[in-house]
């Protein structure tokens, strides 16, 4: 019995991490270039007990017991499809159109500067500063790179943008003068290897070394000929790919599972009060 309230305790656990991917999921179901997660679970160590060499007795069940400790969650996969296309209209917005580019975002890293992160929400904005400069930002305020790694600064005085399917801007002033930038679009080679930072942004791990690959077999940056391979549509966003109506199904099934648990503690913790009250 006290197997099987540790049983019980261990898998109640593993069950509320997924709850709380889940609920991350539905809670983000609304988020530009959201991915959803998706939690697998494992068996924790078990023990095997067979019955007896002498025991001839002909069974249709296996011969002998197994009992286990729990289940663990495994690991929460990303997954990596493709959302659906909104159309917005407006210069600045763009998505993605391939399921595996990103756009490159520098976002402050504390005592260790900056790092480039990476995310698919495509909703893009212009931040001034007092110098008579503009600098293109996304929704959090963070610097969008160029093809060069560096922020994306020009003249306040602009008059419209025009965004081009290989992940051009161009710029037009008001002087009738133009600019044309490039967007740095990174493409996942082994997304697998990303590590989640928060909301939509992913980054390189810390570890890359020790699971022995580089950069370059985890991602390629777009640039220069390979430039024609950029997916992009203008003036729209991709939506998150959450289904919301899978991850309803799986909310019920995984509280339906937390309470057979909790009843399994309740019930071993009965058995017990009846075992110790025998006299």
């Amino acid at each position: 019995m006290l197997r099987t309230m540790i049983s019980a305790s261990n898998t109640m656990t593993q069950l509320q991490q997924q709850l709380d991917t889940i609920g991350n999921n539905l809670a983000n179901s609304n988020t530009h270039g959201f991915k959803a997660k998706e939690a697998k679970f494992g068996e924790l160590l078990y023990q095997q007990f067979n019955n007896d060499k002498s025991d001839k007795t002909e069974r249709q069940s296996p011969i002998g017991i197994r009992i286990g400790v729990g289940a663990q969650l495994a690991q929460a996969q990303t997954v990596w499809k493709q959302g659906n296309i909104q159309t917005t209209e407006r210069s600045l917005d763009f998505s993605f159109t391939k399921p595996k580019q990103y756009l490159n975002i520098i976002m402050p890293d504390g005592e260790n500067g900056d790092r480039t992160v990476y995310t698919r929400q495509g909703d893009l904005y212009i931040s001034t500063d007092d110098y008579n400069n503009a600098m293109l930002v996304n929704a959090d305020g963070y610097p969008v790179a160029g093809a060069d790694g560096n922020p994306i600064i020009f003249p306040e005085n602009v008059k419209e943008f025009g965004m081009k399917d290989n992940g051009e801007l161009n710029i037009t002033f008001d002087d009738g003068s133009q600019r044309t930038v490039e967007l740095a679009v990174t493409e996942l080679q082994r997304p697998q290897l990303m590590e989640h930072i928060s909301g939509t942004y992913i980054g390189l791990p810390t570890n890359l070394n020790e699971l022995g690959v580089t950069e370059a077999d985890v991602l390629r940056n777009l640039q220069g000929a390979d430039r024609a391979e950029i997916g992009l549509q203008n003036g729209s966003l991709e939506m998150s790919n959450v289904d919301t109506s899978k991850e309803m199904t799986e909310l019920i099934n995984t509280q339906r599972s937390y309470q057979f648990n909790a009843r399994t503690i309740t019930l071993s913790d009965q058995m017990l009060g009846l075992v110790n009250g025998i006299r």
